[in-house]
């Protein structure tokens, strides 16, 4: 059974992207195991002056290293993602690389219309830089709008036209996943460009 990490790309306290996520953690229990991890304990990024990272930037690289996968769920500001979540990839790629080449699916839930629709894209963009170099599941939107109304007591998604393209977006990830954790030659490369990489010298 895969392991996954799912990210909640808020420090909201109330957030229907913490819903979605715990949602999948229950309504695929049979297919993967999902951790959810936080980032609101992620210090405001400042480039340190020594090598030592904070300890929570540590341990969630840690978690999506040893993860056959992540799932991000952001929730959309400004046109774009959140700042907290802005923030800790950039922990997440200053001197340690966990998400180089890692499987990621990305979903969104926003309270009008377009369910996280641009913050998504941006996301990608964002994922797809050269110190991240995450392997972003293709055509793969899960777009949960009006999403104050979409859960019911239970924290049950109630449409089940929702539910039904979640489970087919599911079950590709689990496909993607097995495939791109195959393609591991050029890994140790990928890895080794992301470290040398260096805005600075292009």
């Amino acid at each position: 059974m895969n392991h996954f990490i799912g990210l909640i790309g808020t420090n909201s306290d109330n957030s229907t992207n913490r819903k979605l996520l715990k949602f999948m953690q229950q309504h695929f229990s049979d297919k993967a195991s999902i951790e959810l991890m936080e980032i609101r304990d992620f210090p405001l990024f400042n480039k340190p002056v020594s090598n030592q990272l904070p300890e929570i930037v540590q341990q969630v690289a840690q978690k999506i290293q040893q993860a056959d996968g992540v799932i991000i769920s952001t929730p959309e500001y400004d046109h774009s993602i959140p700042a907290a979540l802005t923030n800790a990839l950039n922990w997440l790629s200053y001197g340690i690389y966990p998400f180089v080449d890692k499987p990621v699916m990305i979903t969104g839930a926003s309270y009008g219309t377009l369910g996280s629709s641009r913050a998504q894209l941006h996301l990608r963009q964002i994922l797809d830089a050269p110190e991240l170099k995450a392997r972003i599941m293709p055509s793969s939107e899960f777009l949960l709008g009006h999403s104050l109304e979409a859960f019911d007591e239970e924290n049950g998604l109630r449409n089940p036209v929702q539910i039904k393209k979640l489970n087919g977006l599911f079950e590709d990830f689990q496909v993607f996943v097995d495939l791109i954790n195959q393609l591991t030659n050029a890994h140790e490369a990928n890895k080794e460009e992301a470290e040398n990489f260096d805005w600075e010298t292009i």
